[in-house]
């Protein structure tokens, strides 16, 4: 008998040291190992003349007694184990697996159980008065832990309507942030900026929750804009939807719009919403969006001030001038020289769909897009690529004027467009009397020529890569237009 009662006690430790160490790692693995250990433990419980149902009948012996009636509870308490383990492996889902919910609740009802059948049987204590008094106990209990059983049932409601789940970014009553653990008591999120925050399951389940990752691969983005009741609603809408039109990386379903959301007594506040497809995409979308309609309604002639600021007259009253002041390329150039510059330029109107460049044209004059939104294709085996979009301000035409090199991609107009034109003629003698200009406007493009070459568009006549260099394309200009310095 001590022989039998020595190797249960020894099966005891093995599946303690399984347990504690989670040996083997694989679930199944560890599952089928442990059904094995429990095979052979409750063999020689009966082998040793014991059974769990009821008590060790050597009484005489106290020390023998006791260690039994110990080995028969650990049974019971090693199959409730087995039990969750079972369900935890072969039933739960892999998401409520890796909330711990549910295996918590029920490994707590299950070891109750045993608790309780280990008492009966193996103890032999009656359990009516036993259940009688252990219920006046719950009454006490559940009122002093309340807020904690409002949490727990609370979980239980959410782990299985599954409103998020681990790794989902969401808005709990307007605390956002990345689920990364859901437990019986509270849902723990991390937060844009490094924190941790706590929302109990109670909080949760009573109040609107907003899952960004639900549908998947659409994520909506809209930003708000308060213009002047002095503007014309019309006019500010379609600014705006010019403004949505030159964001390339805006899903083209569900299509994006502007609305009038509400007026107030100085302003009318409108919304541009457009949905990307990675939540990665939202932040650099919505800086590009505020910096397309700044730009689309400054070039709709929309007065951009504070509500309830009176206008004030713009000193420049021509809209070349006014253009020209917001390019790079022109921003060395002394205000005279630029007012001589604004009136060489000439107005183009182009309707949607338009081709105004392409790859092999060498042009002699540089363009500036004053409104509408453009398209920048290039051809790759694959087939034609867009690799960027044009709006007011940017310009096209500089690696002709400047360097007498073809553009390389093909231009063409997605909306109603609006371009000024400086010829060749007209640029040569702001190059010749200012060498500073020359070689900012010489930095500028062999930046630009980088980006090309970085996309892989290569130059059908210069294939070397050198000849995006500054002193490459210097020179260039230096022989184009007959330079002395």
């Amino acid at each position: 008998m001590n022989d039998s009662l020595v190797f249960g006690y020894s099966v005891v430790l093995v599946d303690v040291a399984l347990w504690r160490f989670k040996l083997p790692k694989k679930d199944v693995s560890r599952l089928l190992l442990r059904l094995a250990i429990f095979a052979v433990f409750t063999t020689s419980i009966f082998a040793a003349g014991l059974s769990p149902f009821r008590q060790a009948t050597y009484l005489e012996a106290s020390l023998l007694h006791e260690a039994a009636q110990a080995l028969k509870i650990f049974w019971w308490l090693t199959g409730a184990r087995l039990l969750t383990l079972a369900l935890d492996t072969l039933l739960l889902p892999q998401a409520w697996r890796k909330q711990r919910l549910f295996q918590d609740v029920f490994g707590a009802v299950v070891f109750l159980a045993a608790a309780v059948a280990a008492t009966a049987f193996v103890l032999e204590i009656p359990v009516r008065g036993l259940i009688a008094t252990s219920g006046t106990l719950a009454v006490i209990l559940g009122l002093a832990i309340q807020s904690t059983l409002r949490d727990v049932f609370a979980g239980i409601v959410l782990n299985s309507t599954e409103p998020y789940r681990v790794g989902d970014w969401i808005s709990i009553d307007g605390v956002e942030g990345t689920v990364i653990e859901m437990n019986w008591r509270a849902t723990h999120l991390l937060n844009s900026r490094g924190n941790v925050t706590i929302v109990p399951n109670a909080a949760a389940a009573k109040t609107n929750i907003t899952n960004t990752n639900r549908p998947q691969a659409l994520h909506g983005v809209t930003v708000s804009l308060e213009i002047s009741l002095d503007e014309r609603p019309g006019t500010v809408i379609a600014a705006l939807e010019c403004a949505l039109a030159g964001a390339r990386s805006i899903l083209p379903a569900p299509a994006p719009f502007v609305q009038a959301k509400k007026s107030t007594l100085c302003s009318i506040q409108y919304e541009a919403t457009a949905f990307v497809d990675d939540t990665a995409k939202k932040t650099p979308l919505t800086n590009e969006l505020y910096d397309l309609c700044y730009r689309h309604l400054a070039a709709a002639g929309v007065n951009l001030r504070p509500p309830g600021v009176s206008s004030v007259t713009s000193v420049a009253a021509r809209v070349e001038e006014r253009l020209l002041r917001r390019i790079e390329l022109f921003s060395a150039i002394a205000d005279d020289e630029l007012k001589m510059l604004s009136r060489c330029m000439v107005r183009h109107e182009y309707e949607a769909g338009q081709v105004i460049c392409t790859p092999e044209v060498v042009p002699d004059w540089l363009a500036i897009v004053d409104s509408g939104v453009l398209s920048v294709l290039t051809e790759q085996p694959a087939g034609a690529i867009e690799v960027a979009r044009l709006g007011p301000g940017d310009t096209m035409g500089e690696t002709g004027l400047l360097a007498g090199l073809p553009v390389q991609v093909k231009i063409t107009t997605l909306t109603r467009s609006v371009v000024y034109r400086l010829n060749k003629e007209d640029v040569t003698p702001l190059l010749r009397s200012s060498q500073e200009v020359t070689h900012r406007m010489c930095r500028l493009l062999s930046q630009r020529q980088d980006t090309l070459h970085k996309m892989a568009i290569k130059n059908a006549a210069h294939g070397d890569e050198d000849h995006a260099s500054f002193h490459w394309l210097l020179d260039k200009i230096h022989r184009l237009h007959a330079l002395k310095f």
